[in-house]
């Protein structure tokens, strides 16, 4: 039995990725993760670093973080507890899906996580009190060379599913961008 099915998505090198379950009369059991079968999709580095995000209140907005070369990074974020709306966005400069972005349901009901290659911004909306993620990041962590997109930024058009009841300070600062002057990574 394989563990995964990786989904391609309508942005190249994103993936959903479904977990399959192994049930019985105990609950389940699934595998979060297995290098070799995530090689089959093109991961070929290592886990640098593993995170744990709790957000307390519905309709907070995190995002949209990325990390600048030489730190460019890929994720694997699943939802553990709870249900957000998350999107990512592709800032890739050659890419043929430059500032596009995806969104897809997260939850800890349906055993799906998001494969997001290096390149891409990264954010969630919680659609409940309390959701929990766990982050699996290919780089360790550089202040120096995170970067941010604005939540609320005209040009990408983000479309939130419920009115935004909190964000950072940090994040509603991440400047709007111009289309025709951002040249991504």
């Amino acid at each position: 039995m394989q563990n995964f099915n990786f989904n391609l998505t309508s942005l190249s090198g994103l993936y959903v990725v479904n977990r399959n379950l192994a049930k019985d009369e105990r609950g389940f059991f699934s595998r979060f993760f297995c290098a070799k079968e995530y090689q089959r999709i093109g991961f070929d580095s290592q886990i640098a670093q593993m995170n744990h995000s709790m957000t307390k209140e519905k309709g907070t907005v995190r995002g949209f973080h990325y990390q600048n070369p030489p730190f460019t990074e890929v994720k694997i974020v699943s939802c553990i507890k709870g249900s957000i709306f998350d999107v990512v966005i592709d800032i890739r400069r050659n890419s043929p899906t430059f500032l596009k972005w995806y969104s897809i349901k997260l939850s800890d009901n349906n055993n799906k996580s998001l494969y997001i290659p290096a390149g891409f911004a990264h954010g969630f909306q919680s659609l409940e009190d309390n959701c929990e993620l766990l982050y699996m990041h290919s780089e360790y962590y550089n202040q120096g060379s995170e970067g941010g997109l604005n939540i609320l930024d005209p040009a990408l058009c983000v479309e939130w599913p419920l009115s935004i009841t909190c964000v950072s300070q940090r994040d509603a600062n991440h400047p709007k961008i111009n289309k025709s002057t951002f040249k991504g990574l």
